[in-house]
């Protein structure tokens, strides 16, 4: 192609007399002074096109206005053309056997008419058009032609199809007018456009014209890339949105995904729509589910947005179970599934009388002063019953019951849930079990608070805080939710073995109900209640195939276990079970109902064995009573004196500081009122005085042995015996005074079993045997006293 823009300037009235054989051309406008290749397969339109290239004749090259017509007539075509040459025909086998691709140089810009068809070819005269060309040194126009160059480079550089030198090509036009055709006849867009074009007189206002097109393409293809790259160029919003509508719309279609993606979105917002959540809960929902909706089926974050929205609309917001406020009901429930207990059964009606008065209140009354559950924390030795209270208070209340073990916890994450940004995040353990229950009001046990441990991941005890508080858990905050969710109506018990590891800020906040061991009396309607019946139907054994008689029940207790709790006593009921099926299963006849010699064969020789009352032939030898987490003890105090130069005291038996101390402050009292007791005072110069507790593998320690020191110390030094089958528990002063001491009931029955049947302790301690049931004091003669001098009087002959 020439660089250069010439016109032929035929006489009007000479090119109007000849006639010029037509050729149809599809998608594709010639214009004036450029070379072009277009594809020709057609019989008739070959067969002109070689006649014309062997003549060296002018064709005249018109468009058709519609591409489908297969012998397009006058009325099809374009009456606005050029007059070509053709340069060259060239095969092109691979885009079919008869195409030829053709060259064409055209010239002069024609107006067609008086169409004609002769021997099958359509003819028509040519007239030629005024071309209003731009003068030569015209600046605007030369402004126009620069900004079409670098607006056809700004869109080859988007398009990636472009053909490769198309961009060189245009550059190194230096003709502006021939560059402005050029650009007209290679640039892809609708042929009623490119016609338009063609069909416009002055070459200045045709430049402006394709240049306001090329702008309007540009800026489809910058947002379109702007999708692609995701960039953050200002363009116009509208179109912004519209073209990103459009791309997003075909993206899904194309994929498959769009209406899955809306049904699933669909199906979200209808469930949304039955919950009972707060203005700001539905928010963060309606936010979420936005998100979800813009995302791919296939995305990495689509399963987790999906998991987030789910796990939000199955949360029971404001679902509540009904409470049940039959008391009767709930005393019953209590006593069936636990024995003893009294104080936490006590608890628990309580709190149902509490909440059956509230329930009455008028709607207005309780959205002013909403009911906040308490936190109860039961504490004490294992197997007492702590964790299984917790189903009997939900059964009595008629709630869901929920339980999380906290023992090893280590992660805060635990509960209150992992933050979303984290790969795999849950919410936190709370709010798993409270979406378990299905209710916002289950009674919901934390097992082993004392068990929390703590590391570089957080304070479990801390997020704890929140959760016991009534003060603030109505807006309890999980950090995988990211929205406050209402605890307010939970009733949480928790459970501990110790309170020494249980944080002080964590223990303010709960209300603390000790859970003492059984005593060997309760132990035996436990076994005979519970534990027998559940092991029978464990082992398939019916009632009528094994008996245990209560004597057999107290020598299991005593000989075969050593605990607080039952669970061993249950263990050794299982084991008796599995030899009776053994039996059972071999043959072998056996005794319905236990007997001693049967324990020995089931359970083998008695592991443990129970100080009693032995004599009282011997000065110096006091019983005492003791507290374990197992029950009471009886234990004996030993003293014995010897001459030495000098005067000691000995102390054995793995006594702690706080024996030590009174066995210190019980000497000092012995000498100071050595007169009143009859004993020389010169004695204590040249006396070794050796205080002994046997068993000196068990630690002992506390207060409680501070007058059963005293008594020994007195027996030994005056020679007075103490009294037969006496025992005494008490605290003592310097002065003498009695004190009053703990673990009264364990302390007595213990007493009771050694076959004790005097007892001495303080006079405050009454009010603790007067919740002891008469049952267990009988046989027994309380002794109170509120001085050292009172004691002695009661215990030595």
């Amino acid at each position: 192609m020439e660089d250069n823009y010439q016109i032929d300037q035929t006489n009007y009235e000479e090119t109007a007399k000849r006639y010029y054989d037509v050729l149809p051309i599809r998608n594709k406008v010639l214009f004036p002074g450029v070379l072009l290749p277009i594809a020709v397969s057609k019989k008739n339109s070959l067969k002109l096109i070689k006649a014309a290239n062997k003549d060296n004749r002018q064709l005249l090259l018109l468009t058709q206005k519609d591409n489908k017509a297969a012998d397009p007539t006058a009325k099809d075509l374009y009456t606005t053309g050029v007059l070509a040459h053709v340069l060259q025909i060239i095969p092109v086998p691979e885009m079919g056997k008869d195409t030829m691709m053709t060259i064409f140089e055209s010239f002069n810009r024609v107006q067609a008419s008086d169409f004609i068809e002769q021997d099958g070819q359509l003819k028509a005269q040519a007239f030629m058009m005024e071309e209003h060309a731009p003068l030569k040194n015209d600046k605007q126009f030369k402004a126009v032609a620069e900004s079409i160059r670098e607006t056809v480079v700004k869109i080859l550089n988007e398009r990636e199809e472009s053909p490769a030198g198309l961009q060189m090509s245009i550059k190194n036009l230096n003709n502006d007018p021939t560059m402005v055709n050029y650009v007209c006849s290679i640039y892809p867009m609708p042929t009623d456009a490119a016609q338009g074009l063609l069909e416009i007189h002055s070459m200045m206002e045709r430049a402006e014209a394709l240049l306001t097109l090329l702008q309007k393409d540009l800026q489809e293809l910058t947002i379109k890339a702007d999708v692609r790259r995701r960039t953050a160029e200002k363009i116009d919003q509208r179109q912004r949105e519209y073209f990103l509508q459009q791309e997003m719309e075909t993206i899904k279609k194309d994929l498959g995904t769009n209406d899955d993606n809306e049904k699933t979105v669909q199906e979200l917002r209808e469930r949304a729509k039955e919950k009972k959540w707060s203005a700001a809960v539905g928010e963060q929902f309606e936010k979420e589910l936005k998100r979800l909706e813009h995302m791919h089926m296939y995305s990495p974050d689509y399963s987790n947005q999906l998991d987030y929205l789910n796990t939000m609309l199955e949360l029971p917001w404001g679902i509540y179970s009904e409470d049940n406020y039959d008391m009767p009901h709930a005393q019953e429930i209590l006593n069936r599934d636990h024995y003893g207990l009294d104080k936490v059964k006590e608890r628990i009606v309580e709190y149902l009388a509490v909440q059956r008065q509230l329930a009455l209140r008028s709607k207005k009354e309780k959205e002013l002063n909403p009911v906040k559950s308490p936190i109860l924390c039961l504490y004490g030795p294992p197997g007492v019953g702590k964790t299984s209270l917790g189903k009997s208070v939900a059964e009595a209340l008629g709630r869901k019951y929920a339980r999380v073990s906290l023992g090893g916890l280590h992660d805060e994450a635990e509960i209150r849930g992992h933050r979303r940004t984290y790969v795999s995040a849950l919410p936190g353990r709370i709010i798993d079990s409270i979406k378990k229950c299905g209710t916002s009001n289950p009674v919901f046990v934390l097992d082993e608070v004392d068990k929390i441990g703590a590391d570089y991941k957080g304070d479990p005890t801390a997020a704890l805080l929140e959760v016991l508080d009534p003060e603030q858990n109505s807006s309890f905050h999980d950090n995988y939710l990211d929205v406050d969710f209402d605890l307010s109506k939970v009733l949480f018990i928790a459970t501990a073995n110790s309170l020494e590891t249980v944080p002080r800020p964590l223990l303010d906040r709960m209300e603390l109900i000790e859970m003492t061991g059984y005593l060997q009396e309760e132990k035996e309607e436990i076994a005979k209640r519970h534990l027998i019946p559940k092991e029978l139907k464990n082992h398939g054994l019916k009632s009528t195939q094994l008996k245990f008689k209560k004597d057999i029940l107290a020598h299991i207790i005593d000989d075969y276990t050593r605990e607080s709790g039952v669970r061993s006593l249950e263990r050794q009921i299982a084991t008796i079970c599995r030899k009776v099926d053994t039996k059972l299963a071999l043959g072998e006849e056996y005794n319905v109902t236990v007997t001693l010699d049967d324990l020995r064969s089931y359970l083998g020789q008695a592991r443990f064995s129970r100080d009693s009352w032995e004599t009282n032939k011997y000065v110096g030898v006091v019983t005492g009573l003791a507290w374990t987490q197992v029950g009471g003890e009886i234990l004996f105090i030993e003293t014995s004196l010897s001459t030495a130069k000098a005067p000691t005291l000995t102390l054995t038996g793995n006594l702690g500081d706080v024996m030590k101390e009174s066995a210190t402050l019980a000497l000092g009292y012995v000498k100071a009122h050595a007169k009143e007791l009859g004993i020389k005072p010169e004695v204590f110069e040249k006396t070794a005085v050796h205080i002994h507790v046997p068993e000196g593998a068990i630690p002992k320690d506390g207060p409680s042995a501070g007058i059963t020191m005293t008594t020994a110390l007195v027996s030994a030094f005056t020679k007075r015996l103490v009294k037969p089958r006496i025992a005494m528990t008490g605290e003592m002063t310097l002065r003498g005074k009695v004190l009053p001491i703990g673990g009264v009931k364990e302390k007595l029955l213990a007493a009771k079993r050694a076959g004790i049947t005097d007892i001495v302790l303080c006079e405050d301690n009454k009010k603790d045997v007067a919740e002891i049931a008469p049952l267990y004091l009988k046989g027994l003669k309380l002794h109170y006293v509120r001085d050292i001098s009172e004691v002695l009087a009661i215990a030595l002959v």
